[in-house]
């Protein structure tokens, strides 16, 4: 069967209608990630990003239903309470993108009007650009601050690092566009470094990602280590619904297909913060693949103070170009 954009979204759609007929609670349900987007697919796969809005607070807050082998819905649960401040949501780096063109799939009442109307007012004027990327760059600061105090185990340590990475790279991306896609990272952000005036930071960010220690057979050799922990974890309770075994595709085709690619350290991103997502769903015994792998990018052991060197230089530029933004 020949899966296109227009055959997901048709699914979603479909998909939204019959939990709609079995859900009288539902309020609104509308379509986001890489399908709003006119090329969704790497490697020949994407997911369907839908969003489900409740009246009341939903038991479950995530789910992954696969379609196929390759192709999945993500369903995120909210409850309607999460929207009830839109001029507030407007100023949300996440929320405030996802909200300004989402599209709707099921809405009761007048949802989308009433959300749309806060979140699209003043949605692209100089000050609320600057809000959404000072939060991203307040909360990037704070997690660094917090790392420097810790001596939490390296699996937590790693993914302390790569949630002020991700805070710290999408406050310069929130600049000029929606945050980063998890999969592209490291293939958009360049584009967005240089639309702020400030390309020398998409070196800086691979360099924060171990890509200086990296080479294209060492990529492969961590990708198939990553996929075995991948579907060890995904086979145990309570793992985190990003490693999902529906989703085992969805990074490993995009991952193969950037290590053929002229840009092969892009798989940085995705692997990194997979794999240690996967890590804290196994034992102790279990990490030593990966930990070896971090060792190997110079980002656990005696390297890992030299990278958080180089984050809070990377934030320093990052507040400064927020200041000169301001002005």
């Amino acid at each position: 069967m020949r899966i296109t954009r227009e055959t997901l979204i048709r699914v979603a759609r479909e998909t939204a209608q019959k939990r709609a007929l079995s859900d009288p609670g539902l309020a609104a349900a509308y379509l986001t990630g890489s399908l709003r987007t006119e090329h969704p697919f790497l490697g020949g796969v994407t997911d369907v990003d839908i969003v489900f809005v409740h009246a009341e607070t939903p038991k479950v807050r995530r789910e992954i239903v696969p379609l196929t082998p390759e192709f999945h819905l993500d369903i995120l649960h909210q409850p309607r309470s999460d929207y009830n401040k839109p001029k507030e949501l407007r100023l949300h780096p996440w929320l405030g993108p996802e909200l300004y063109d989402p599209q709707p799939l099921y809405v009761t009442g007048h949802f989308f009007e009433f959300v749309q109307a806060g979140v699209r007012d003043k949605f692209n004027e100089p000050a609320s650009v600057h809000a959404r990327a000072s939060r991203a760059a307040t909360e990037a600061r704070q997690k660094w601050s917090e790392l420097q105090a810790t001596q939490a185990a390296w699996p937590d340590l790693m993914m302390d690092y790569l949630e002020a990475v991700r805070l710290a790279a999408n406050a310069i991306a929130l600049l000029n566009g929606r945050p980063l896609a998890e999969r592209r990272f490291l293939l958009q952000f360049p584009e967005r470094a240089q639309a702020a005036g400030r390309p020398e930071l998409a070196e800086a960010l691979i360099q924060m990602l171990g890509g200086g220690d990296a080479d294209i057979e060492a990529l492969k050799s961590c990708l198939i280590a990553w996929e075995k922990d991948f579907v060890e974890a995904a086979g145990r309770p309570r793992v985190e619904a990003r490693i999902a075994a529906p989703r085992l595709a969805y990074y490993k085709n995009a991952c193969e297909s950037m290590l053929e690619s002229e840009s092969p350290q892009a798989i940085l991103w995705p692997l990194l913060l997979t794999w240690t997502l996967a890590i804290h769903s196994l034992p102790p015994t279990r990490q030593a693949a990966w930990e070896s792998a971090c060792k190997g990018l110079g980002l656990v052991g005696p390297g890992f103070d030299e990278n958080m060197g180089r984050l809070d230089r990377f934030l320093d530029i990052v507040e400064e170009t927020l200041e000169k933004y301001a002005e």
